[in-house]
């Protein structure tokens, strides 16, 4: 499987409107969940959307590897040695990781459990089975970006800003 961004066309999805900042440098988003066949899929589908993709399976793991500060970081809540809810918190109180978005991914539903992720400090809490494109359209705003391209103009409609000129093909 290709790691390019074509490899969302596979499932369907356009290419994402945020593959890469306007400076050009990949956001670093790290994932953390002890499912290694999970981990994979998540490593590859960030990086086919123009992610740096780091991955940690445990929460001691987590705490070391934030300390490089990713942009966002996806967070499983049951976890070998210290759960979601424990790295949180110590993310959000540490200065140097506090304002890292923090979406928390998990397989746990009730309604108890997603107010105590966002009460601990994530900024989100997706429950899991989820789809790659949601899971994509969800952070898209965490990083500053938009998950889809502007709306074409009406037809017929003309940008004020742009001057007349004569039509060019555009390069394919």
């Amino acid at each position: 499987m290709s790691s390019s961004p074509s490899f969302l066309w596979r499932f369907g999805l356009n290419r994402p409107a945020f593959v890469s900042t306007d400076a050009g440098v990949m956001q670093k988003i790290l994932v953390v969940d002890d499912d290694p066949d999970l981990l994979g899929l998540l490593r590859m589908s960030f990086k086919g959307a123009g992610f740096s993709v780091i991955t940690a399976a445990n929460g001691p793991d987590a705490l070391k590897k934030a300390r490089s500060l990713p942009d966002l970081i996806v967070l499983d809540l049951v976890l070998p040695e210290l759960d979601g809810f424990t790295v949180c918190r110590t993310l959000k109180r540490d200065r140097a990781t506090a304002s890292i978005p923090i979406v928390m991914l998990t397989g746990l539903s009730s309604q108890l459990t997603r107010f105590a992720g966002l009460e601990c400090g994530a900024n989100d809490y997706v429950t899991k089975p989820v789809t790659i494109a949601e899971l994509l359209e969800r952070i898209a705003p965490l990083l500053g970006r938009s998950a889809s391209p502007p709306p074409a103009p009406p037809a017929g409609a003309r940008n004020p800003k742009r001057r007349s000129k004569p039509a060019r093909s555009a390069p394919v």
